[in-house]
């Protein structure tokens, strides 16, 4: 059992940056692959990056490839999100998650089993 707080969401001008921090407690994230999801109004959540339980592999979706980037640091207990090149599409409430599937990076988020509040992020044009 692990609990997920994300933090670092704001409002930012197209092109900026921001990264988002997802601390845990609990339990160890060691033992997870850890993600990141995000929903916009009116969408279904989706997948937007992923990395496995050493940090070692990650994947990300399509949309933000070249621009987001996620890490981890287990001894920290914590995951971020690094986002750059934001675009207003961005724009949405993004969600830290932990998954105990023993699959490498998970993608789907029935895929997860612990999931924080949520973070907004906001991306003016």
């Amino acid at each position: 059992q692990v609990q997920l707080v994300e933090s670092g969401g704001g409002l930012v001008q197209a092109g900026g940056s921001l990264r988002l921090s997802c601390a845990a407690s609990g339990r160890t994230i060691s033992t997870y692959a850890m993600g990141w999801f995000r929903q916009a109004p009116g969408k279904e959540r989706e997948f937007v990056s992923g990395v496995s339980r050493s940090g070692g592999t990650t994947r990300h979706a399509d949309f933000v490839k070249g621009r987001f980037t996620i890490s981890r640091d287990n001894a920290k207990n914590t995951v971020w999100l690094e986002m750059n090149s934001l675009k207003p599409e961005d724009t949405a409430v993004y969600y830290c998650a932990a998954s105990r599937m023993l699959v490498l990076v998970p993608t789907k988020g029935s895929e997860y089993d612990y999931w924080g509040q949520g973070t907004q992020v906001t991306v003016s044009s």
